[in-house]
């Protein structure tokens, strides 16, 4: 039985790499991976929140020019996500999935982004390394750590990818065949970089400017340059986006622009936005654990790229990766997924890699690179599923001690294929095997855990203690995450300080207010000084981990 179960096993990898349908396979991948946790992982901070409560705001307003979070413009990113986070809950609510108070229509966009990424990673792969490597790619992708987490949150960046992926694809199918890049082809590159304008403003772009200065400069020559089509396709991007850039800078008579560029483009560049700093370096030391479960192929795969730079295809691959990767280093914001656009890029390194017969072995030092990473990944996420109730809800989680054996699986799988010498079924094998131990953490793990999730807490004491309360009756003071407006349907207001949670009760009767345990003191103060009276309707507490500490929070009512 067990042999039979081994031989079951080693079997699967060759059975995914010559699939006939191969987009079929992916996808099913992508869903397998992907899918748990999606629909019962509530809204996060602050992110997501603020993207979802944007979008909903545009859906109950019908007003899809102007950005906003409650009562404040939200000047930072452009439009595109928010439409497509609004066609998605349109979608749902006609189709009676869901509901535009669900955060899960606001994932959708990210996901099917992620999903085309995949599928463009492998379709324009393969004339750049070959069929099998292309999906041996495609498949690391799919079971990146850093992709998973991006399609569990409703915002731009699993979007973007999907665009940079088929921009970047049909750049390089220009770059081996100039002569061939047809009209259509030029205008799916174009209507692509459009999109990804609206997504995210100049990333996309630069992804593509950026590659081709560097093939241009290292081939000294570009013959692909003509083929771009350039007097028709850079007015085709700006057919796609100057209607809301001039909508939305009357709208807000200039204030997106100045808010957009000058405080947030800008100001990741030369500080740590929002505490996100990082030193240079930064992803180099955090890739092991992003690109988990393929990182320890992409590392072993770099020597022989840099050595084979002078072959068209691993010299575009590289002039994609490096200088974006570059800039990424050098700007002083850094989160983990901001490098994800060079992945496609590096899962395809990887790929061509495991697949040439005659490769290389890496070096010694980095092999073990590699090989620290995929036990650390696996075994981290396995004791954090059994350290975190402990620490957030002190609870004791049983089912949690099964994350252990799932975490042994991608390990087992990847050792015992790279011992054989077939990397790409060790690849194939750490991608596939990572399923249970992902899907246990984002659908058991996470969702079931207290503390963390105070917003949807408190908005439901709220709906116990207060149930004939409309939510722009109560006031919030010592606890502002985006959180609390999307689980509140956004019209609870956030006050200024504590002073004024009690100004807030005094002006009318029927007034709730909402009080962080911080500022308790300021608010009793002032509660004394006007001589209100208050009843106490309930009290929670939870992990702010956006801060990081606890919070005790307390619901309280004018008793007159």
């Amino acid at each position: 039985m067990m042999q039979a179960a081994l031989r079951f096993i080693d079997n699967i990898p060759e059975a995914f790499l010559e699939a006939r349908r191969p987009r079929l396979w992916l996808s099913l991948l992508c869903l397998l991976l992907w899918l748990p946790g999606f629909f019962n992982i509530p809204a996060g901070d602050r992110d997501e929140a603020r993207f979802a409560q944007a979008s909903r705001q545009m859906v109950v307003s019908g007003d899809y020019v102007r950005i906003m979070v409650g009562d404040e413009e939200r000047n930072k990113k452009p439009v595109g996500i928010h439409w497509a986070q609004a066609a998605s809950v349109h979608l749902a609510e006609a189709l009676h999935l869901g509901t535009r108070d669900d955060i899960w229509p606001y994932r959708v966009p990210g996901l099917i982004g992620a999903w085309l990424a995949v599928l463009a990673t492998f379709h324009w792969g393969r004339a750049l390394v070959g069929r099998r490597a292309a999906m041996l790619a495609g498949t690391l992708l799919a079971s990146c750590l850093v992709l998973i987490v991006e399609t569990h949150i409703a915002k731009t960046d699993a979007a973007l990818l999907a665009t940079v992926a088929g921009m970047m694809g049909l750049f390089a199918r220009l770059y081996l065949a100039p002569g061939t890049f047809t009209n259509g082809q030029a205008l799916a590159f174009w209507a692509m970089m459009g999109a990804s304008v609206l997504l995210k403003g100049p990333i996309g772009p630069m992804v593509v400017l950026l590659t081709g200065i560097s093939l241009a400069i290292a081939d000294r020559r570009a013959p692909w340059f003509r083929g771009l089509r350039l007097h028709w396709g850079l007015p085709l991007v700006l057919l796609i986006c100057l209607p809301w850039l001039v909508a939305i800078g009357i709208a807000t008579d200039g204030r997106f622009f100045s808010q957009a560029v000058g405080g947030d483009m800008l100001g990741k560049v030369g500080n740590g936005d929002e505490k996100h700093w990082g030193p240079p370096g930064y992803y180099l030391l955090t890739f092991g654990i992003a690109a988990f479960p393929g990182a320890f192929l992409v590392l072993r795969s770099l020597p022989t790229a840099w050595s084979n730079r002078l072959q068209p295809s691993t010299r575009f691959l590289l002039a994609w990766i490096i200088p974006t990767w570059l800039v990424f280093e050098a700007v002083a914001t850094k989160l983990p997924h901001y490098t994800l656009p060079t992945y496609p890029a590096l899962m395809l390194l990887a790929g061509a890699w495991a697949m040439d017969p005659l490769r290389r072995p890496a070096p010694r030092w980095l092999a073990g690179i590699g090989w620290f990473f995929l036990f650390l990944v696996p075994i981290g996420l396995a004791i954090g599923a059994v350290v975190l109730p402990h620490l957030a809800d002190n609870r004791a989680d049983w089912w949690a001690l099964l994350a252990i054996p799932f975490a042994a699986l991608p390990i087992w799988g990847a050792v015992r294929a790279m011992r054989a010498g077939h990397p790409s079924r060790a690849g194939i094998l750490a991608a596939i095997l990572t399923i249970p131990l992902t899907g246990f953490a984002l659908q058991h793990t996470i969702p079931s855990l207290r503390a963390p999730w105070l917003s949807p807490r408190i908005a439901t004491l709220l709906s116990e203690v207060a149930p004939g309360v409309p939510y722009d009756h109560v006031g919030l003071v010592g606890y502002q995450e985006a959180s609390m407006l999307f689980a509140t349907s956004g019209d609870l207001q956030f006050l200024d300080n504590a002073p004024a949670a009690a100004d807030f009760l005094a002006e009318a009767p029927g007034r709730v207010a909402v009080v962080g345990s911080r500022s308790e003191a300021a608010f009793q103060r002032r509660v004394a000084e006007l001589g209100l009276k208050l009843t106490v309707l309930g009290e929670t507490d939870g992990f702010v981990y956006t801060r990081g500490r606890m919070l005790g929070i307390t619901i309280y009512k004018r008793a007159d």
